[in-house]
């Protein structure tokens, strides 16, 4: 199988946000109304430290993840890579691109020079938490989050 990853065009952002709904979580909590993922593509621009990055099959989308660099002074001030919204199309599920995808998120962290990789999770993804584990990731946190709107 041959994915290939990248960083997401700006026109490929209906594929993600496509991605982003093709599961149960993603389908309650997305909208049809692409203004703002697009909007928010350009911010992610602009700022420089976040990569949208998608995996493509046959000139297909078929892959996406999100990772951000982020300096830090702990851990002897260990750059992080922020991995987020990780998604493989439902039809290709368990046949390794997940583990390609995470292999790619790791070399462009090393290659940012980042000390670790991070990620979270829907703790209700069960399936996902048992492949994290697989890559080497360890549940070594618990996150909290605030919705401020």
């Amino acid at each position: 199988m041959t994915v290939q990853f990248r960083p997401a065009q700006r026109s490929e952002v209906a594929d993600v946000v496509a991605l982003l709904t093709d599961d149960s979580l993603g389908a309650a909590r997305e909208s049809d109304d692409i203004a703002p993922y697009l909007a928010a593509f350009d911010q992610m621009a602009q700022e420089g430290t976040h990569q949208l990055i998608v995996g493509v099959q046959d000139s297909r989308v078929v892959a996406t993840y999100q990772i951000t660099f982020i300096s830090g002074l702990s851990l002897r001030a260990a750059r992080r890579g922020q991995i987020e919204s990780v998604r493989v199309a439902s039809a290709l599920r368990g046949q390794g691109i997940g583990h390609l995808m995470i292999e790619d998120a790791i070399a462009r962290a090393t290659a940012a020079g980042c000390g670790l990789v991070q990620l979270t999770m829907n703790k209700s993804r069960s399936d996902s938490a048992r492949f994290y584990a697989d890559l080497g990731f360890t549940p070594s946190h618990i996150g909290y989050k605030r919705n401020l709107i």
